[in-house]
């Protein structure tokens, strides 16, 4: 057992240095050379885990996709057990994949650089594909539970607003990320952006929740 957490522990801190790499100077950068040195590895040891670098990168996309989405899991499960609505889950929630400071910065940069190799790798479009199907999944799954408690209305087609919402955050996640400390106006483009996904949550689930009345 312990020969296998150390194992594990490897990989993931060959992931780390992976992650650290792409998101200071691309997917370039992160040659098994590069990411040996980074892991404080030989570059042996690297390729005794992973067999070639696009393993070790789709390894190191999965693992970041899946960190991201168990921070977002979290996030619910506690605003769930405040009793908060879930307008105002998905308020709290949704912002956490935008890059708002250094650590979701790389995030951001390792995902853009991920979906760009997408366009020629299958096994890199596959775990892309899932990342946002679970995203969009947990959305659509928002707004029939949103029906059900009385914040939505029950004609709202779910699997429409999750692709909406989905292409909202991402697209405001794209100005966030090329011009952060840009104003509108005389607001910063942060306080903006919160008002434009507000107002569209605002417009999918304009009624009270009553799950907690009981």
């Amino acid at each position: 057992m312990p020969r296998t957490a150390d194992h594990d522990l490897r990989r993931n801190q060959m992931a780390a240095a992976t992650h650290r790499l792409i998101a200071h100077a691309g997917l370039d950068a992160a040659t098994m050379a590069a990411v040996a040195r980074e892991a404080g590895f030989s570059v042996g040891l690297v390729q005794h885990y992973f067999a070639s670098k696009d393993e070790l990168l789709l390894f190191a996309y999965k693992q970041m996709s899946e960190h991201q989405l168990a921070r977002v899991a979290r996030m619910v499960a506690e605003g769930e057990a405040d009793a908060q609505p879930i307008r105002a889950i998905l308020l709290r929630c949704m912002p956490e994949l935008w890059p708002l400071d250094e650590a979701r910065r790389g995030e951001y940069r390792v995902a853009t650089a991920f979906h760009a190799r997408a366009l020629d790798v299958p096994t890199v479009a596959e775990v892309a594909r899932e990342t946002a199907a679970v995203v969009s999944g947990q959305i659509a799954r928002a707004v029939e539970n949103g029906k059900e408690c009385g914040e939505v209305e029950p004609g709202t087609d779910a699997e429409r607003a999750a692709l909406e919402l989905s292409a909202l955050v991402t697209g405001l996640a794209d100005e966030l990320y090329g011009e952060p400390e840009r104003r509108r106006g005389d607001r910063p483009l942060i306080e903006t952006a919160e008002a434009i996904l507000k107002d569209r949550l605002g417009s999918y689930f304009p009624g009270e929740c009553h799950h907690y009345d009981r």
